[in-house]
């Protein structure tokens, strides 16, 4: 016994010098900034509306921004800045809108009057099936999971679009990316806000997710990550300059400028990092194969639109949630909103409404268009937005997400509901790490009067391609493990995202092109920016300024697919004048600050009034924007 004892207490003492040497150790290690640079912060900054004669320019960051001005400077148009600008966001704010993760975008080409939608979102790879997740015990998509990438689609977005509407090389608009990743930026708020992780978080993330670790927060798993500080991306500023290399070798052996651009994406679908792609997956038990990138390709489509008074909305097709916009504007169409006032009880209750019952054709008939029959036509009438319109209440909230319409020849299948408040917690790390997070977004019109707006997002929440600096996302999760959903998983099927882009006219004229990050906040906070304008008659800074709520009574678009019926969140100024009212309506409220960040959106938008071009930017983000 005695023996027992003495062993128990040697190691008792053993561990105890160990946790000893272990606590020296961690208060030793290196803290702080390391290389603070030169820096204004922009977030929760009040800023005046942007003029220009030329051309405007808003996006995600301030070097987005000045990229897609440089470029419009130095004559390019505005899809060449599209391009140099989303590869500066892939840099800047790689946390929230990564290389090669998803585009959306919505143009307006000048000279022929067109408006186009380019499907700018990766497919399912060919062996992910529904069967194959149930098999290892998976009721919906998983986090934190090589097994929830997506194909990448902005390579193949970017060559598209400066191949038909460009002027530019990819060398020449990847520039700026490339010298910004190697010389470094500033930490600003957004990606402050997005990677600030409690000890345990970081150390579950460099455990779980080692060169994500890496690479957003230096493998110092003991530090936090510091305002200002130098943040560089020197490995993906490797793979975009290979990239430029081989466009290079394809001009110098007597290509023209599209055999330069082909050969840009023919290395990233069918070369070299394709062939790392692939055997990154095939070493850690991934889905993609050389068949998968070599045969992915985006298209063009005719854009999803709407009329709401003497405004025609433009955005993507139903392979995202654009058409969420166009319904509620068109259910909203004919109420007069003005007569309720901005902001009253009233006034959110019926533009909540129409958000949800939107939301609920979203969640029912809402898919890929090449794989689900979607009646888009009906869903985009005038006559079944009176149909969903006296499904309002006037003053009770829905108790839970309406019903969808009744669409003849369509089945309407309900999924069953999963209330927040009853999610029980994942594993260890699996809910607290959320590296990442939010989307961004980009808006320019050039001095031949070209619209751009896109929507880049992806989250560096799945493993990351060592050594290469690529994030290939987790939008796989955005698909439903549930054989009767219309957004169920199927092999080369793009699943239905968030992201989107629009633009509108107005009485036939080219007015905005806008956007927003913020997942299922998207359609509801560019709607309410809209009707400001549109309604309330405030410019446009004004209206991105304005308080906004959202309501989250619908379907979580992302894994696990949560809901939190009849329940509102106010920004405070909102929530102090009309959160009694709308308790009394049956709605549970809940407060955020104003200008809260990553809750309520980040709008971006340019437009034109008559002569002028006009610019707005997000105090809620660090989006910003820029005139001449």
């Amino acid at each position: 016994m005695k023996t027992v004892l003495k062993i128990i207490k040697i190691i008792g003492l053993a561990l105890l010098t160990l946790i000893m040497v272990g606590g020296v150790i961690f208060l030793l290690l290196p803290r702080g900034p390391e290389d603070l640079m030169t820096y204004q912060e922009t977030w929760n900054q009040d800023r005046p509306m942007v003029e220009g004669q030329e051309y405007v320019a808003v996006t995600g960051t301030i070097w987005a921004t000045e990229a897609a001005m440089d470029v419009l400077e130095k004559g390019g148009n505005a899809f060449d800045a599209a391009a140099a600008a989303l590869l500066m966001l892939n840099v800047t704010y790689g946390e929230a809108a990564s290389f090669p993760g998803v585009a959306p975008l919505v143009l307006y080409d000048a000279s022929t009057g067109e408006v186009r939608s380019y499907v700018g979102v990766g497919k399912a790879p060919q062996a992910a099936t529904i069967d194959f997740f149930h098999e290892r015990g998976y009721e919906v998509m998983p986090k934190l999971s090589i097994l929830s990438q997506l194909l990448p689609a902005s390579p193949d977005v970017i060559i598209t679009l400066l191949s038909e509407y460009g002027t530019m090389s990819f060398t020449e608009i990847a520039s700026y990316a490339i010298e910004t990743a190697r010389e470094g930026f500033p930490i600003h708020f957004s990606m402050k806000d997005n990677l600030s992780f409690s000890l345990i978080e970081r150390i579950g993330l460099s455990i779980l997710l080692p060169y994500n670790a890496q690479v957003y927060i230096k493998g110092q798993w003991w530090d936090d990550i510091y305002l200002g500080d130098r943040f560089t991306r020197p490995d993906l500023a490797n793979t975009f300059e290979l990239m430029t290399q081989v466009e290079q070798d394809a001009l110098a052996a007597g290509g023209t400028r599209e055999d330069g651009l082909q050969a840009v994406r023919d290395l990233f679908y069918r070369g070299d990092i394709a062939e790392t792609i692939v055997q990154f997956h095939e070493e850690s038990g991934g889905l993609f194969t050389r068949e998968d990138l070599a045969n992915y390709s985006g298209y063009w489509e005719e854009p999803t639109t709407g009329q709401y008074n003497e405004y025609t909305i433009y955005t993507n097709g139903p392979w995202n949630q654009g058409i969420v916009v166009v319904e509620a504007l068109q259910i909203l169409e004919g109420i007069d909103l003005a007569a309720m006032g901005h902001n009253s009880p009233e006034y959110i209750h019926t533009v909540t409404q129409a958000i949800e019952l939107a939301m609920s054709d979203r969640d029912t008939y809402v898919a890929d268009p090449e794989f689900v029959d979607v009646p888009l036509d009906v869903l985009t009438s005038e006559d079944y937005a009176q149909q969903r319109r006296e499904m309002m209440t006037p003053t009770q909230a829905f108790p839970q997400l309406p019903p969808p319409g009744q669409i003849e020849g369509y089945s309407a299948y309900v999924p069953p509901r999963v209330d927040s408040t009853q999610i029980a917690q994942a594993p260890l790390f699996n809910n607290t790490i959320l590296i990442g997070q939010d989307t961004s977004h980009l808006a320019i019109i050039d001095s031949q009067g070209n619209a751009i707006s896109m929507t880049p997002s992806d989250f560096p929440q799945t493993p990351m391609v060592p050594g290469t600096g690529l994030t290939l996302g987790n939008r796989m999760i955005q698909f439903r493990l549930d054989e009767n959903h219309v957004n169920r998983l199927e092999p080369g099927k793009r699943p239905r995202i968030t992201p989107h882009a629009v633009i509108i006219f107005r009485d036939g004229e080219f007015w905005m092109a806008y956007g927003t990050p913020g997942g299922d906040t998207q359609p509801q906070a560019l709607i309410q920016v809209f009707l400001n304008m549109a309604v309330f008659g405030m410019d446009v800074q004004e209206a991105i300024n304005a308080p906004r709520f959202r309501t989250v009574s619908h379907e979580n678009s992302f894994s696990p697919h949560e809901s939190s019926p009849h329940t509102l969140h106010l920004e405070s100024s909102i929530y102090q004048s009309a959160a009694e009212e709308l308790e009394a309506m049956g709605y549970i409220v809940e407060e955020f600050d104003d200008w809260h960040p990553s809750a309520f959106g980040a709008v971006g938008a340019v437009l034109r009034e008559g002569n002028r071009l006009l610019a707005g930017s997000d105090p809620r983000e660090n989006t910003w924007a820029m005139g001449k």
